[in-house]
């Protein structure tokens, strides 16, 4: 049995799985489906086209599938996605995409804490923490199981790499490989992500081989171009030097150095 609050206001267009906990004041407009045990605290906003996943937890104040903050947009049907499991602290805002790409996601397992912004076109991953007050632009892409500080700022268009993670109050402007540890002013390497790899059982001769395709991106002074042909030739194609070789290829703003 699902437990709505006289007070919250529920568009009849909008669909409300099983055990769903809506609190005091919360606004639930039309085309919203809020999935299977999931609990809505008070005063929350779902906007128009908000998809949300089974056995979430979305917070006092979170706003969530409200219209991008972007001049061009023209009202068009956009939309945002919340997988399952995931939890909005409060505060936290998702907006709606532009028709860039339609869509604004947040995976599954993820926690954006108290006041964290995701914009428009934004894609994370499944198993990501977003800590209090992170503030990311358009279009940003952000891997699985990463990891961000809080009071961090990350530029539009940027792309972090899976099971990175990144220091607080941090200016994010380039791209962030995966695996890896970011902190400082300007961003830079850090070193691996060694104990966060260690700990979701990434192996030892693996994190090895890693360690070393890293000291070529990082540490021998070449070209991001001339360390990909060094690494695709020297190193054994393990699924994390493929998964690294191919967000290199990929990089569009460059990678931290």
């Amino acid at each position: 049995m699902n437990q709505i609050h006289p007070t919250a206001i529920v568009d009849s267009k909008a669909e409300i799985g099983n055990n769903v906990i809506i609190d005091p004041f919360a606004v639930i407009e039309p085309e919203v489906s809020i999935g299977d045990g999931t609990h809505i605290r008070s005063h929350v906003v779902i906007g128009s086209g908000t998809t949300i996943g089974e056995n979430c937890q979305i917070f006092s104040g979170a706003v969530i599938g409200t219209v991008p903050q972007d001049l061009k947009f023209g009202n068009e049907k956009t939309f945002v996605t919340i997988g399952d499991n995931t939890t909005i602290r409060e505060y936290a805002t998702v907006n709606r995409a532009t028709t860039h790409s339609y869509y604004t996601r947040v995976g599954s397992n993820c926690m954006l804490m108290a006041y964290s912004h995701v914009a428009h076109d934004c894609q994370l991953g499944n198993n990501v923490i977003i800590a209090n007050s992170v503030n990311m632009a358009g279009h940003v892409i952000i891997g699985d199981y990463v990891g961000i500080g809080g009071l961090s700022a990350i530029h539009q268009f940027v792309h972090i790499g899976a099971h990175s993670f990144i220091g607080g109050m941090m200016r994010i402007a380039k791209d962030v490989p995966p695996y890896i540890l970011a902190m400082g002013e300007p961003l830079t390497y850090a070193g691996l992500n060694t104990v966060g790899l260690k700990r979701r059982g990434f192996k030892e001769q693996n994190l090895t081989l890693l360690k070393r395709a890293y000291k070529v991106l990082y540490r021998q002074k070449l070209t991001v171009k001339e360390a990909i042909l060094t690494i695709d030739k020297e190193f054994e194609k393990i699924p994390e030097i493929v998964e690294l070789l191919d967000f290199l290829k990929g990089s569009d703003r460059g990678i931290i150095r």
